[in-house]
């Protein structure tokens, strides 16, 4: 939700395509025999280009005389063990996509480390808009409202899935899911810890006191968000969501609570609505949006907003924190890097005012 929230142009910075990075190099000859072996109606010759997009799974275009893929690998190198899981990645989208919902078409996981050096899967390219700024410049009030509801839609049918029925009952791990990101997100605060930040300890004090009910195991995508969608060129309609990086099963309040958080960041990022004139606008409320979700889940509103609000703040602080930790260990010096990192107290500060709210 944070991230390029101070560069003036996300739009030009993030979209479209560029040469390779040198870092990120494969094998192109390797790749076109995979290719022809694994993909359907698959036939050169290839041209190979990478997103400018900040994933952190490197992401290339694939382009061929008759169609485009998209292709998601690791990154080289030693990582994480639990990192960059584009093969948890596949699974999602391989039944999602089974089941109609719009993500783009996979074609085929290559486990193999040798054909490109790192793990990777090939999907369809989907053609379509990506919006970067929340208040949607240059559109009328009602295909703001539209766009707005699209969204809204998408995460309500993704939410009305049992696991289960899709084949993916071992996705992730069942209950406790707030207790358990909290320690996790508690986990990667302290070890990338920089300086102390009190109103990151008292969240980390408060949080625990305060879990809310637990509700239904559902895919939880984990980074729902208007600029992770491609909608189609001319209609509010969303033809994929991108970036399951963070996806697992968990409490669907999870991403819904994580949406609304757009209400809460100041309109003067691209990612905030806090202080806009939504009527004028033509954007939903929170309330319109939560009656929306509830009506097309059948699941009872939030009933602890404000905790959700402080654990979504603290979450996102909790990330930033672990980019600093990279600029203080030379391993993320990009300005980019920095920007992100000075946004750790303003993140933790807006937090704790919610949990304020909450009761703490």
């Amino acid at each position: 939700m944070t991230d390029s929230a101070a560069l003036d142009d996300p739009q030009s910075t993030f979209s479209g395509t560029r040469e390779v990075d040198p870092r990120y190099r494969l094998d192109e000859a390797a790749l076109d025999a995979w290719m022809a072996a694994h993909v359907a109606g698959y036939a050169g010759p290839l041209m190979v280009r990478q997103f400018k997009g900040g994933q952190s799974n490197p992401t290339y275009e694939l382009t061929t005389p008759t169609a485009a893929y998209v292709l998601r690998r690791k990154p080289p190198g030693t990582l994480l063990p639990s990192a960059h899981a584009v093969d948890r990645e596949f699974t999602v989208i391989s039944a999602l996509h089974a089941q109609g919902f719009p993500v783009a078409r996979p074609h085929a996981l290559c486990t193999d480390d040798g054909v490109i050096g790192s793990m990777f899967y090939v999907m369809d390219k989907v053609e379509g808009r990506v919006l970067w700024d929340l208040k949607l410049p240059g559109m009328t009030p009602d295909q703001r409202r539209a766009i707005y509801d699209a969204q809204v839609d998408t995460l309500a049918a993704l939410h009305r899935f049992d696991p289960a029925a899709i084949g993916l009952s071992d996705y992730g791990k069942p209950g406790n899911y707030f207790a358990r990101q909290v320690g996790r997100w508690t986990k990667q605060y302290q070890a990338s810890e920089t300086h102390p930040i009190p109103d990151m300890d008292r969240l980390i004090a408060f949080l625990p006191q305060g879990l809310p009910p637990e509700g239904p195991t559902r895919i939880v995508h984990g980074d729902f968000r208007l600029d992770n969608m491609i909608l189609a060129p001319d209609a509010p309609e969303v033809r994929a969501v991108l970036d399951w990086e963070l996806s697992t099963l968990g409490d669907p309040m999870a991403d819904f609570s994580y949406l609304l958080i757009a209400w809460a960041i100041p309109a003067s990022l691209r990612n905030g609505l806090a202080g806009a004139d939504l009527n004028a606008l033509g954007i939903p409320s929170v309330e319109e949006t939560v009656a929306r979700y509830v009506d097309k889940t059948g699941s009872p509103p939030p009933a602890n907003l404000d905790w959700l609000f402080a654990y979504n703040l603290f979450r996102l602080a909790a990330i930033c924190q672990g980019i600093a930790g990279r600029v203080r260990d030379g391993t993320a010096a990009s300005a980019h890097a920095r920007t992100m990192a000075a946004q750790v107290e303003p993140l933790a500060a807006g937090a704790w005012s919610f949990a304020k709210k909450a009761g703490a």
